[in-house]
């Protein structure tokens, strides 16, 4: 089953009573959500909504991609698939893909996401979209001994592993949150 308007909502509202004080950040995209709409769907240009993986290894580096359309190292993520039956599972596919990790060494540290980031995305003729927002909602996994694969080349330009300290320079205090994550058992 696909990823409902309601399941994003549950999502959103979830983070936001762990980080109420981004309340008013998001208050748009949940005037949105409430509305309904089909926001899982990529053809939708109010908003649509894309997920993404915040993996950690052995508590000290983070595993970044140089994302080939923006141009710059950002966490492993993209649009949803209508297969894909949750949001968690929708940011994993994506890590796996983009990065070629295996999926068995990828545990989540908690079913409630760790960073939803709402932003225009400028006009790409060349995909047929017109400028649109996304509504990026971030999951943290953590692994031992996984490492780089096969790079999903259409996507990404390559990956790394970052040591902490760089990557929140990099990609902002997101990856705080992935570490500081409690671990579900």
């Amino acid at each position: 089953m696909a990823v409902s308007d309601t399941d994003i909502l549950g999502a959103l509202s979830s983070y936001l009573e762990r980080y109420p004080e981004e309340a008013e950040l998001l208050s748009e995209p949940m005037q949105l959500l409430a509305q309904g709409g089909d926001f899982a769907s990529r053809r939708n240009f109010r908003m649509h909504v894309t997920a993404g993986a915040l993996l950690v290894r052995d508590s000290a580096t983070v595993l970044l991609v140089d994302h080939r359309s923006y141009g710059i190292p950002l966490q492993p993520g993209g649009h949803l698939e209508p297969t894909d039956a949750s949001l968690i599972e929708a940011a994993k596919r994506e890590l796996i893909e983009e990065t070629g990790i295996k999926a068995d060494t990828v545990v989540p540290t908690s079913q409630t996401p760790v960073y939803v980031e709402y932003g225009r995305v400028p006009a790409r003729p060349q995909k047929d979209e017109p400028e649109h927002y996304h509504l990026d909602i971030g999951f943290a996994f953590t692994t031992a001994d996984g490492d780089i694969g096969l790079l999903q080349e259409a996507e990404v330009t390559g990956a790394a592993w970052y040591p902490l300290a760089a990557a929140e320079q990099v990609v902002g205090p997101r990856i705080a949150r992935a570490v500081s994550t409690p671990t579900i058992g």
